[in-house]
């Protein structure tokens, strides 16, 4: 009777064990975040419209690495609105970022990886009129939505820094809004299509930059080229994130997207925003790359 007791406590505490090894085996880190702004006029001279905002965002990143094994996964979800008297409400913010790659270690810093990744928004955008009947609907929910399916190399030196580069990488941008499936829009071959496939070599980057103990700069960069058509044509994009946190609650965000894309229109196109409001942090306390040395990039 003792000896079995004996034997399934062992037992637990091994499971415990394991289970415990398999969790530090997991960094997770995310934020929840509220932005707000607004302005209110009265008898104001100098002119002015009332308007309040708002933007919403969930950011996570969920990180597998245990021997060789590397396995990163990014989910950015945000929708914002401004609601402007006498214009009504626009669209501020929508992004649908969802993103994985895994690696297998092939020598310090480098690792053989392959992986996918999905960008589109929630909800219709349009180029708006004056009346509003004019509007003019531009893009929808998987229209465009970019689909990205390739193999290469990651390079990850420390927690905060990484590269990955495919030659092999397969993109279809497709386009479900019937109104929207116009030949030319968004690289269309013909009235009616849906989708467009491409087949080229993509470059992702990702660098965290700790500017000082309240205040971190995200950066992702990244640059695609066609080998099937117009190789020259490159679709470029960057987005960053300025993070000053007030309080543990309270934070400013300042956002920064630029991109070009040849089959959407020929300019660049730039999108910034600057909110105040809630952002709660997530994270299990585990820190990737834990037995890296992080040399002069910071966390």
């Amino acid at each position: 009777m003792s000896s079995s007791l004996f034997f399934a406590q062992e037992e637990q505490i091994v499971e415990a064990k394991t289970d415990s090894l398999a969790t530090k085996n997991w960094s997770i880190e995310g934020q929840h975040s509220l932005m707000l702004n607004q302005a209110a006029f009265s008898n104001w001279v100098g002119g002015g419209t009332n308007n309040v905002g708002w933007i919403a965002g969930i950011n996570y990143n969920l990180t597998y690495q245990k021997d060789k094994d590397l396995w990163e996964n990014i989910i950015v979800l945000g929708y914002g609105q401004n609601d402007t008297k006498g214009i009504g409400t626009r669209k501020t913010q929508d992004v649908l970022n969802l993103s994985t790659n895994y690696g297998r270690k092939v020598s310090k810093s480098w690792y053989a990886s392959a992986g996918a990744g999905l960008i589109t928004q929630f909800a219709p955008g349009y180029t708006y009129g004056t009346p509003p009947a004019d509007d003019v609907k531009t893009s929808n929910f998987m229209a465009p939505g970019y689909l990205s399916v390739g193999a290469g190399f990651t390079y990850k030196p420390a927690a905060d820094f990484t590269l990955t580069l495919r030659p092999a990488n397969a993109r279809w941008t497709f386009v479900l809004d019937k109104e929207l499936q116009k030949e030319g829009l968004y690289g269309l071959k013909n009235d009616g299509d849906s989708s467009l496939f491409q087949l080229g070599f993509l470059a992702t980057a990702q660098y965290k930059l700790k500017l000082m103990e309240n205040i971190t700069l995200a950066n992702t960069a990244s640059v695609f080229s066609n080998y099937l058509d117009h190789p020259d044509r490159l679709v470029l994009s960057y987005g960053g994130v300025l993070n000053m946190k007030i309080n543990k609650y309270i934070s400013s965000v300042i956002t920064l997207d630029l991109l070009y894309d040849h089959n959407q229109i020929k300019k660049t196109q730039l999108k910034q925003t600057l909110g105040v409001g809630f952002a709660y942090n997530l994270s299990n306390g585990v820190k990737r790359d834990a037995n890296t040395d992080n040399r002069s990039w910071s966390h």
